[in-house]
């Protein structure tokens, strides 16, 4: 049973975070951004778009895909997963309301 538990059980936090690190580490050599780069640019999207909505922040997935442009050739393109548990109530909305 031991075999099974270990086998189907879900990765560690740390194990986790190596796998998200190893997939921004090619996805940097596709798109010739630094893997930094990549890393400021998904934490800038989590931080603006959390200003508005609540975000499933472990179930996060981005990637860099390629994606035809209007010429036909392929161009790095982002995709990004980001699931939203709620919407929040800003400041806009209070003032409008009233």
């Amino acid at each position: 049973m031991a075999f099974w538990d270990s086998f189907f059980k879900k990765k560690s936090d740390s194990a986790s975070k190596a796998v998200d690190r190893i997939k921004f580490v090619l996805q940097s050599d596709r798109t010739g951004l630094p893997a930094e780069t990549l890393e400021r640019i998904k934490n800038d999207i989590i931080t603006v778009l959390s200003k508005y909505v609540d975000i499933d922040t472990e179930e996060l997935d981005f990637n860099i895909t390629k994606a035809p442009s209007e010429d036909g050739a392929l161009t790095p393109a982002l995709c990004a997963n980001i699931p939203i548990k709620g919407v929040k109530r800003t400041v806009n909305d209070k003032v409008h309301k009233e």
